[in-house]
């Protein structure tokens, strides 16, 4: 299993400090053969792919052969561009605005692999967005990345209400 978020940041070359690499991204993917309709979570840090997706491709096994294309959807990337430069090559980019698409990226290798992964969006909460990499990951899910998200926000939305309303508070 690929998990970013405990591996040590590699961001800083020790030989040449005007070169900046993006951080190793925030990544869980799931262990072994996904059963599921996702392969595990992917936490941007922000909204440019064209920033963000060199790291993520970099950071997926490489047997499964050379990322060629992903797709994304157009509501969670409206100004991605067409093509995006990764190490050695360069990834095209389609994008979709279908429902089932929604929250997610498809990670082709042309016909070796793909993956496909949900994506939190860059501005959620550090422990939501935890959980959310964690149940993603897991082999058993069943959920589609719309669907994890949306039971996500109900989950906070019911506690910030209990909250307001007198329950269970930080104590």
């Amino acid at each position: 299993m690929t998990d970013a978020i405990t591996r040590p940041d590699e961001a800083a070359s020790s030989g040449d400090a005007d070169t900046y690499r993006m951080p190793l991204p925030r990544l869980r993917l799931t262990p072994g053969v996904s059963h599921g309709p996702l392969d595990g979570a992917w936490w941007p840090r922000c909204n440019a792919l064209e920033l963000e997706l060199p790291a993520l491709v970099g950071s997926l096994d490489p047997a499964v052969g050379t990322v060629t294309r992903v797709t994304v959807d157009t509501a969670s990337w409206p100004d991605v561009p067409r093509t995006v430069m990764a190490p050695d090559h360069v990834i095209e980019v389609v994008r979709t605005d279908l429902a089932a698409e929604a929250h997610a990226i498809t990670v082709d290798c042309g016909t070796v692999g793909r993956w496909e992964l949900l994506v939190i969006p860059p501005d959620e909460p550090a422990g939501a967005a935890a959980r959310l990499l964690t149940a993603a990951a897991d082999p058993e899910n069943p959920l589609s990345a719309p669907r994890i998200l949306a039971l996500a926000e109900n989950e906070l939305g019911a506690e910030a209400a209990g909250e307001s309303e007198g329950g269970p508070g930080p104590r």
